[in-house]
């Protein structure tokens, strides 16, 4: 989720429990707690860049850390707000902010470790995208009211458009993944597994990526309101499982980093259509329908004892934006 959006949710969190006098202060307050959970970013392992995207969304977006992160927060902000807020105060209203940063995450896609340190399982319910300007500028709105006019309303009526806003995402989600089934079914392929998630900036197209006997496709699904729902048929490669297509180099730092990142993509690996030394994530993909992975690992089996480096792949030049505009609008590919 983009930091704006993070920030505006705590807030109006806060807005919905604050008194008039303690309103704006209190909605500072929780804006910035709902950003500090990101801080993470800036912790890195030059020599393991696996360790750099493992660690994003991990201890500091997990339950358990919200008590501490509303320390944090409350004592970076103490000497500037101890006039207008006490410190239990400035906890209570820290602590709400940062509770909000771990379920906007979760609802987004890429998966956030909620349940950190007891389980490393990534919660991604893939409702909404990770940037989405309507979301956004409505959620703008409504804090913005809310501040200027101190009024706990606007803070549920903010909760009240993000509940709807959830519940389009769900339903729309839940649209393509029945479209997938029945593309499925005219295949005569059986889903093994299934992962449906909006693409960048809208609830209208969804990038489909199942596995059906030991290979990856990926579609691409529109379902507006105002069309009938459109399937954009898209590619298919064999699925990488390290245990078997790299175990000449088991107990080696390249097998160990491939099983980290196979974790990490849930266990959608596939090559990159032409490199063949990557391995890419196949749920991630600047068209929708495309298998070439938005970022992936470099497997170097002629150094199996460094750390595999990490690369990301965002082409989006004329092509593939003429492309997702054509896609997103329901027109025939070219």
């Amino acid at each position: 989720m983009d930091p704006l959006t993070h920030g505006l949710t705590g807030a109006a969190a806060a807005q919905t429990l604050a008194d008039t006098k303690k309103h704006r202060p209190a909605a500072i307050t929780a804006f910035i707690a709902a950003l500090l959970p990101d801080i993470e970013t800036f912790i890195h392992h030059p020599s393991d860049p696996l360790f750099n995207i493992e660690i994003h969304r991990q201890f500091t977006h997990a339950l358990v850390f919200i008590p501490v992160g509303a320390l944090i927060t409350a004592s970076l902000l103490w000497w500037f707000m101890r006039r207008r807020l006490s410190y239990r105060e400035l906890f209570l209203f820290s602590l709400i902010g940062f509770a909000t940063h771990g379920f906007m995450d979760a609802v987004t896609s890429y998966g956030t470790e909620l349940l950190w340190p007891f389980s490393d399982a990534r919660f991604a319910w893939n409702l909404i995208p990770i940037v989405d300007p309507l979301l956004t500028m409505v959620m703008a709105a409504l804090a913005g009211a809310g501040f200027y006019y101190r009024s706990q309303v606007f803070g549920w009526i903010f909760f009240g458009w993000l509940a709807l806003y959830l519940l389009a995402g769900f339903t729309q989600r839940e649209r393509g993944i029945s479209g997938i089934e029945d593309l499925t079914a005219q295949r005569g392929h059986t889903i093994e597994r299934l992962v449906v998630k909006p693409t960048i900036g809208n609830l209208v197209l969804w990038r489909s990526t199942y596995i059906h006997d030991d290979s990856v496709y990926v579609d691409a699904v529109r379902s507006g309101i105002f069309k009938p729902q459109r399937i954009y048929p898209g590619d298919s490669a064999p699925l990488i499982v390290p245990e078997q297509d790299f175990a000449d180099w088991k107990g080696t730092t390249l097998y160990t980093d491939l099983q980290r990142f196979q974790r990490f993509s849930d266990g959608y690996l596939i090559r990159h259509p032409e490199r063949h030394a990557i391995i890419g994530d196949a749920r991630y993909s600047m068209i929708p329908n495309d298998l070439t992975p938005l970022w992936g690992v470099h497997a170097d089996t002629a150094q199996p004892d460094r750390h595999i480096p990490f690369l990301n792949f965002r082409d989006a030049g004329p092509e593939v934006r003429d492309v997702f505009w054509r896609q997103l609008t329901g027109k025939k590919s070219p």
